[in-house]
C-alpha cells in the first residue's frame, strides 16, 4: 500500500504529467463533441486530418519553445523571438526573390536568427541588462527591421524547394515534423549527455555558485540566447515557407507568448535551474490542439484569446504544487466538517 502511494505521489509530482493530462483532456473533449477531429485520410500518399494539421502547425512553436526553454532554464527570458521569426522569414524570401539558391537563403536566414540571439545574449550576459528589458529592445525594433527588408510589403516567392520545407510531405507526414523531431532529439542529447546541458541548468539554479565552481556563467547564458535566436530563425523559415511568403507584420506575431506558455506548462520554472524539453513539446502540442479545437467549434475570433487564457490558467494552477496542497486542504476540511 505504501509503495503504491509512494509511486502515485511521484507520478503526479512529475512535471511532464500535467501537460500530458491537459492534452488527453483536449483529445477526449474532441472525441465527444467533434468525432471528425480524429479522422485521417490518405490523398496522393499523404495523410490529412486535424491531427496532421496540429502537428504541422505546431512545429514552428515547438522549435521556438525549445529555444525559449533553454533561456528560461538560465533564469532568463526572450520576448523578441516573434520579431526574430519575422526577420528570418523576410531575409529568406528576399534572397530567394533575388535569385539566390534555397540553401543560401536558409543559411542567411539562420545566420540572422543567430545574430539576433547573440545580440540579446550580449546585452543580458555581458552587459548585465535584465532579460525582459534586453530582449524588449529587439522585440520593439525587430518588426521594423523586417519591414525594411520587405519594403513594408508582403514578399511572395514561387520556389517549390522552399515551399516543400514548410508544406511538403515525406513518407506521409509533413516534412516540418521531421525537422522538429531532429531539433528535439539534438536538444535532448545536448541537455542530458553533454556538460553544456549540466552547466546551463547549474547557472540557472545559482549563477554565483556556478561561477565559483569555475563555470563561465556569462558564456553559458550567451550560448542559450544564441541557440534561442537560431531556433526562432528556423521557425521563421518554416512559417514563411508554409505560405511561400514573408509578412513582416504578422509572421510570428505573439508567438513569444505561446512559446513562454508552452515552456511553463511543460514544467520549466521561470526561476530557472531545470529544462524539461519533453514537457515543452507537450505544452506546445496542447496549445495548438486547443487553438484547433476552438476554431473547429466555430467560436468567434474575438473570444478565442479569452478561452485560451482561461484554459491555460487552469492548467497552470493544477500544475502548481502549492495550489494543489491548498485545494487538498480545503477538501479535507469539508470532509472533516461533514463527519
Amino acid at each position: 500500500m505504501k509503495i503504491r502511494q509512494h509511486f502515485t505521489t511521484l507520478f503526479f509530482k512529475h512535471k511532464i504529467i500535467w501537460p500530458l493530462v491537459a492534452l488527453v483532456v483536449i483529445f477526449l473533449f474532441n472525441l465527444i463533441f467533434t468525432p471528425e477531429f480524429f479522422r485521417l485520410e490518405i490523398k496522393n500518399g499523404h495523410l490529412f486530418g486535424s491531427l496532421i494539421d496540429i502537428l504541422n502547425r505546431a512545429t514552428p512553436l515547438i522549435i521556438m519553445a525549445i529555444g525559449m526553454t533553454l533561456v528560461i532554464a538560465t533564469a532568463g527570458i526572450d520576448i523578441s523571438v516573434g520579431a526574430v521569426t519575422a526577420i528570418s522569414g523576410a531575409v529568406a524570401c528576399r534572397f530567394i526573390q533575388g535569385g539566390y539558391s534555397v540553401f543560401i537563403a536558409i543559411l542567411f536566414a539562420l545566420l540572422c536568427g543567430a545574430i539576433c540571439g547573440l545580440w540579446n545574449g550580449t546585452l543580458v550576459a555581458k552587459l548585465g541588462i535584465q532579460p525582459m528589458v534586453g530582449t524588449l529592445i529587439l522585440m520593439t525594433i525587430g518588426r521594423g527591421i523586417a519591414q525594411l527588408i520587405t519594403n513594408a510589403q508582403i514578399i511572395t516567392v514561387n520556389n517549390k524547394a522552399y515551399g516543400f520545407i514548410g508544406s511538403g510531405f515525406l513518407f506521409g507526414l509533413p516534412f516540418s515534423v521531421y525537422i522538429a523531431a531532429t531539433v528535439i532529439l539534438f536538444t535532448v542529447l545536448i541537455m542530458r549527455k553533454t556538460s553544456l546541458g549540466l552547466f546551463l541548468e547549474s547557472v540557472g539554479a545559482n549563477r554565483e555558485s556556478s561561477r565559483f565552481a569555475g563555470i563561465k556563467s556569462s558564456n553559458i547564458i550567451l550560448s542559450a540566447y544564441l541557440v534561442c535566436g537560431l531556433l526562432a530563425g528556423l521557425s521563421g523559415i518554416l512559417i514563411s515557407s508554409n505560405v511561400t511568403a514573408a509578412d513582416a507584420n504578422n509572421a510570428g506575431l505573439w508567438m513569444e507568448i505561446d512559446a513562454i506558455l508552452a515552456t511553463v506548462i511543460g514544467g520549466t520554472m521561470m526561476t530557472g535551474g531545470r529544462a524539461y524539453i519533453g514537457g515543452t513539446v507537450l505544452g506546445a502540442l496542447f496549445i495548438q490542439s486547443l487553438t484547433t479545437t476552438i476554431y473547429a467549434l466555430g467560436v468567434p475570433p474575438e473570444v478565442i484569446l479569452v478561452i485560451k487564457a482561461i484554459v491555460v490558467i487552469i492548467v497552470s494552477l493544477l500544475q502548481s504544487s502549492t495550489f494543489r496542497k491548498t485545494l487538498t486542504g480545503v477538501f479535507k476540511k469539508k470532509e472533516g466538517a461533514a463527519a
